[in-house]
């Protein structure tokens, strides 16, 4: 494991966000949603392709508050740009488990 300075994690900029929308992204190479994410008002609506379809259905992921990076610069995920990248833990099986807060925070907050 590599040491970082407080500086540079200073720099990663986590914030938390509520899905407002969320459908399959037909073009990815792998089973994945298109997620479209409010960060609040400094930051604003962001679109993302997320591989979340094991654990996670459409419908419930609206209103779900997850944890992202907004500060890397926008990536071309099959025929869509990428805009946020949703964190999450891998489970024993390799599939992704978002980072949510456990209580409702305001969109927008970094993490610290």
């Amino acid at each position: 494991m590599e040491l970082i300075e407080w500086q540079d994690f200073e720099k990663v900029e986590l914030r938390v966000g509520t899905v407002i929308s969320a459908k399959n992204n037909d073009s990815a190479r792998k089973r994945a949603y298109i997620l479209e994410i409010d960060f609040g008002p400094a930051i604003g609506i962001k679109k993302t392709s997320a591989q979340i379809a094991d654990h996670y259905k459409l419908d419930d992921l609206i209103g779900k508050q997850i944890v992202g990076v907004v500060n890397f610069p926008p990536k071309q995920i099959g025929k869509m740009i990428s805009e946020v990248l949703v964190t999450g833990f891998p489970d024993a099986e390799g599939k992704v488990v978002l980072c949510s807060p456990d209580i409702q925070v305001p969109n927008g907050s970094k993490l610290f």
